[in-house]
C-alpha cells in the first residue's frame, strides 16, 4: 500500500508539470498530436471493455483510433475556423447527447447492461462517444481568442481540469471522513454521497479562487451554469467508466501510469467535462 502511494504520488510530482507546459506552451497542432496520443492509448485501454484481450487486436483498435484522429486534425489545418467547423459541431452535440445517455445508463445499472453488455457495436460506440468528443473538446477550448493570447485557451482548459481535480480530491476527503451513504453501491462502492458534496463544495471554493486570481474574466451566469453541469457531469465521466470496467471484470484499464492505474482511470472525468463544458460554450453560449 505505501509503495503503490509512494508511485502516486511520485507519478503526480512528475505528470502535472508536464500537462501544465505542454497546455500552455505547445503550439496548437502540436497540442493536438498530444492528445491524439492520449486518445489513442485510451481507445487501447477501451478496447477491453469491447471484449478485444488479444495483444494484436488491441494495438491495431489504437492505431486505427490514432489515424482517424490523425486524419480529422490534419482536415482542420485553418484552427482559426475551428468553433465554426460544422465536424466539430456535430461531434460535441453528439457527445453531449452521449453523457445525457450514460447517466441514464449509470442510474439504471446494473439493468441497463442488459441492453449494452453483449452488443460489441454498442461497446464501440459508446467508446467512440467518449474519447472523440474530448479530443475535440481539449482543441475547442485551447483555440479560444488563440489569435489574440495564446494563453487564453490554455486558461479555459485549466480551468475545467482544476473543477475536475477538486472535486475528485474534495470527495475522496469527505469521503473518508463523513462517508456514510454510498453513491453508487452496484458500480463504485468507495463513493458516498458525502464525499459527493465535499467534493462539489472544494469545486466551488476552487473556482472562485481561480475567478480572483486567473487573468481571464470568468464572471458571468452562463459560465456559473456551466460549470456546476461540469461538476456534475465529471462524477457520472468517472462513474461510467468504472461501470464499463466493473461488466468487463477488471480493476484498473491497465497500468501504465505508475501508482494511477491507465490512461483512462486518469481521464475518465475530464473526458465527460472537457467534452460537455466545451459543447455547451460553442453551441449555447
Amino acid at each position: 500500500m505505501l509503495l503503490n502511494f509512494n508511485a502516486r504520488i511520485i507519478t503526480a510530482v512528475i505528470l502535472v508539470p508536464l500537462v501544465i507546459d505542454a497546455l500552455f506552451f505547445l503550439p496548437l497542432n502540436l497540442f493536438g498530436y498530444i492528445i491524439i496520443i492520449i486518445c489513442s492509448l485510451a481507445a487501447w485501454e477501451w478496447s477491453q471493455f469491447i471484449g478485444w484481450t488479444g495483444h494484436i487486436n488491441r494495438i491495431i483498435c489504437a492505431v486505427l483510433f490514432g489515424i482517424c484522429l490523425l486524419s480529422l486534425q490534419l482536415f482542420l489545418q485553418d484552427f482559426s475556423q475551428l468553433t465554426t467547423e460544422p465536424l466539430i459541431i456535430y461531434i460535441l452535440s453528439a457527445g453531449l447527447i452521449w453523457w445525457l445517455v450514460a447517466i441514464i445508463l449509470v442510474i439504471t445499472f446494473p439493468t441497463s447492461a442488459l441492453f449494452w453488455y453483449k452488443s460489441v457495436i454498442l461497446k464501440i460506440l459508446f467508446g467512440i462517444l467518449t474519447i472523440l468528443p474530448f479530443y475535440c473538446g481539449m482543441l475547442v477550448l485551447k483555440h479560444i481568442d488563440y489569435n489574440v493570447d495564446n494563453f487564453i485557451g490554455a486558461w479555459w482548459v485549466f480551468y475545467v481540469m482544476l473543477l475536475v481535480w477538486s472535486v475528485d480530491s474534495g470527495a475522496y476527503f469527505f469521503g473518508h471522513l463523513f462517508g456514510k451513504h454510498k453513491l453508487a453501491a452496484e458500480i463504485s462502492p468507495g463513493k458516498t454521497l458525502e464525499g459527493i458534496l465535499g467534493g462539489m463544495m472544494t469545486a466551488a471554493i476552487i473556482a472562485w479562487l481561480f475567478s480572483l486570481f486567473s487573468p481571464i474574466l470568468l464572471i458571468s451566469k452562463n459560465l456559473v451554469f456551466c460549470s456546476v453541469i461540469v461538476v456534475i457531469i465529471s462524477v457520472f465521466g468517472d462513474l461510467t467508466e468504472s461501470m464499463f470496467k466493473r461488466q468487463a471484470g477488471i480493476k484498473d484499464s491497465s497500468h501504465l501510469i505508475p501508482g494511477h492505474g491507465g490512461v483512462l482511470d486518469r481521464i475518465d472525468s475530464l473526458t465527460a467535462a472537457i467534452s460537455v463544458f466545451a459543447g455547451l460554450i460553442l453551441l449555447f453560449f
